[in-house]
């Protein structure tokens, strides 16, 4: 099988299958099936483990052969995915050291999924010896272009005893000397400090007691495990298949795991999108969605793969959603491609006639007739082959950011500050704002160079330290504008408060610092502009003190009536905001569209409810996505009229787009 690989690149439509589930007399006809409707991409064999091998050390690949063979016959391409997120059970019967411990003692189950520790000896070496068996036997086989890693990984907070014997030793290796670990935690609290290595272990019980500076540490401990248990199968893969592409599917935002570190070794990052068919999610799902998307390219800082897309109704393990209205599928998947999608794989071709996930529908339901879901799908994918060669090669460029860190969230689930205040919530809300002037934005982690963009915000960051502080100041002093907000610059590093007027660190910049703070949680208080009018705000209370700052907005009553709430700062060329509560959408979107409009930045004002635009740019050209994702029709006001490449006729000022429309305008 070594002739010559026909597929082409540009933007591409697949599905997840799962042959081991079906008669191979099956196989052929779904794959003919597949090439007719305009298929390019295959994702399989990510769950394929006890088929591939049914005892120790016994391989049995001819089934996959077969199924490969047939695929490249017809010219679909296949990732492979690496099985070891369902370890088989005569391994874990063999080794149950490969299953989790959880913090009660009691031991995650087999016969499910997810059910290994990433610190596992045995699951390294048993792992470790399955993909490097695939990787050498599949690494060169024409139809396979790339490689998935496990699948979906998440926090187990395992408490097994290699995890304890882990943590001591990379806090050993981390600070050094018990001295450290004792100052760098303040287990003087509680007479808590550390005599001797042999008592630093997990966090047993999962008491919300605990010292929230080793929590913190456990967390980055655990985000280090997976780091290297992916790291492991990259090498072997990149020793045996080269030129293929490595990727993994990250899902369900937010995650606790630190997705930047462990996107690093990655080709490309690769999300599970599920958007919500409910009507009653309609005003905020298709806005979470874009903040996934944008999340999941801001992994990378480039464009993505799609890897698991909703193609019927979900439900298992929870009650089933509502069917997918028509126009749903097309809409969706055309707002992953809009936001930096390359190829997009829906899950999955059929549904499942047996096992955990029976009703979470494919494209064919259990009658194994295709139907209108399948139709859509089929007139979706003819659409991204026609264009696909004309965005090939196009990605996101944007003015405006806001910062990510998994330790401000890690940080504020162990401690949470109010009632109603939620880290990842509130990025929601900071972008939902942006989007619906359409402004595009790029979500990037915390740590990453900020000199592309015009507008960076920054939302509570709890955590603070130099080197941080000191870009930001830099990228203000150089002309950016900088929006921070309240519960910024709370603590160090190592999760012990800092003894400063808050915020801290960025006070300088900010020109303003905190006098006294009211968590206010779910009570709505008014903050008022200089012109007098009001506006609600929730959460928190920073009664600040301006130290060279404007005034902006002021508290409309409680005892603090009449004091700063929302400051602006003039630093070197540029502005830092310091927002001291949280204000309503109304307000975010007043100042988002200001700020735009002096740093000059591309926005769309005036969107109707659910409709939502992006720029894809290429070399010569730029392509204007304008996306109905709702159940009405929508009319949209754009500066222009443009050529439609899903028309083939000039569109534009007053365009009409029908429930979950969807036009795609081509921008010289």
């Amino acid at each position: 099988m070594e002739k010559k690989r026909k597929f082409a690149s540009g933007v591409k439509m697949g599905v997840d299958y799962y042959p081991e589930h079906w008669d191979s007399e099956l196989w052929e006809q779904d794959i003919q099936l597949m090439k007719i409707t305009g298929i390019r991409v295959v994702r399989m064999g990510e769950f394929a483990w006890s088929r591939l091998e049914p005892s120790s050390g016994v391989y049995e690949f001819d089934w996959l052969d077969q199924v490969l063979d047939l695929f490249h016959k017809y010219d679909i391409e296949v990732v492979l995915g690496t099985p070891t997120n369902t370890p088989p059970r005569w391994l874990t019967d063999l080794r149950p050291d490969i299953l989790p411990v959880f913090a009660d003692g009691s031991v995650y189950h087999p016969g499910v999924r997810g059910h290994r520790c990433y610190s596992s000896d045995s699951l390294n070496i048993y792992g470790s010896r399955i993909v490097e068996r695939m990787a050498e036997h599949f690494g060169k086989h024409p139809a396979v272009t790339g490689w998935q890693i496990d699948n979906e990984f998440g926090m187990i907070d395992c408490h097994c005893p290699r995890c304890s014997r882990g943590f001591r030793e990379w806090v050993e290796r981390k600070y050094g000397t018990l001295e450290a670990v004792n100052r760098e935690w303040g287990t003087v609290v509680w007479s808590g400090e550390y005599s001797d290595w042999c008592q630093i272990g997990p966090p047993h019980g999962g008491s919300p007691h605990q010292n929230p500076s080793y929590l913190l540490d456990y967390a980055r401990y655990q985000w280090d495990e997976v780091v290297k248990f992916q790291h492991t199968q990259i090498e072997i893969i990149r020793k045996h298949a080269r030129g293929q592409f490595i990727t993994h599917n990250f899902h369900s935002y937010p995650q606790r795991l630190d997705q930047y570190q462990i996107g690093k070794e990655l080709d490309f990052a690769a999300f599970d999108y599920y958007p919500n068919t409910s009507p009653d999610k309609q005003a905020t799902g298709p806005y979470s969605g874009a903040l996934s998307l944008d999340v999941t390219r801001g992994i990378k800082r480039r464009n993505f793969w799609i890897m698991e897309q909703l193609s019927g109704p979900p439900g298992c393990w929870f009650p089933m959603w509502r069917t997918p209205y028509p126009g749903f599928i097309r809409a969706f998947a055309w707002q992953a491609i809009a936001r930096g999608a390359d190829t997009v794989v829906h899950f999955r071709w059929r549904s499942a006639v047996a096992g955990a996930e029976q009703f979470w529908h494919g494209l064919i339901d259990h009658s194994n007739i295709p139907g209108r879901k399948f139709e859509e799908f089929a007139a979706l994918c003819a659409e991204v082959n026609t264009l696909s060669r004309k965005l090939r090669g196009t990605e996101l460029r944007h003015d405006a950011a806001i910062l990510f860190s998994h330790e401000q969230l890690e940080s504020l689930r162990i401690q949470p500050q109010v009632e109603g205040m939620d880290y990842y919530e509130n990025i929601k809300e900071y972008h939902r704002a942006l989007t619906k002037l359409g402004i595009g934005c790029d979500v990037i982690d915390w740590n990453e160079p900020l000199d592309r963009y015009k507008l960076i915000v920054a939302p509570s960051l709890y955590l603070m330290n130099e080197e941080i502080a000191g870009k930001l100041e830099r990228f203000a002093a150089e002309g950016g504008t900088l929006i921070l907000t309240s519960r910024s610059g709370v603590k160090h590093m190592s999760n012990q408060c800092v003894m400063m007027p808050l915020p801290g660190l960025l006070a300088k910049c900010a020109g303003a610092v905190v006098q006294e703070y009211d968590p206010i949680g779910g009570d709505v208080h008014e903050i008022v502009d200089n012109e007098g009018r009001t506006f609600a705000c929730r959460q928190w209370c920073d009664i600040l003190s301006p130290d060279g700052a404007d005034i902006v907005m002021r508290y409309g009553g409680d005892f603090y009536a009449g004091i700063p709430a929302v400051t602006v700062n003039a630093f070197g060329q540029g502005q830092v905001y310091y927002l001291g509560t949280h204000p309503e959408e109304a307000w975010l979107m007043s100042l988002f569209s200001e700020v735009a409009s002096k740093l000059k930045i591309t926005m769309f004002p005036g969107l109707p409810e659910g409709v939502q635009v992006t720029v894809r740019t290429g070399r010569d050209r730029s392509f204007l996505f304008v996306l109905n994702l709702c159940r009405e029709a929508r009319k949209v006001t754009l500066p222009g009229a443009y050529p439609s490449l899903l028309y083939g006729e000039s569109r534009g000022l007053e365009l009409e787009l029908e429930p979950y429309g969807v036009d795609i305008l081509e921008m010289r």
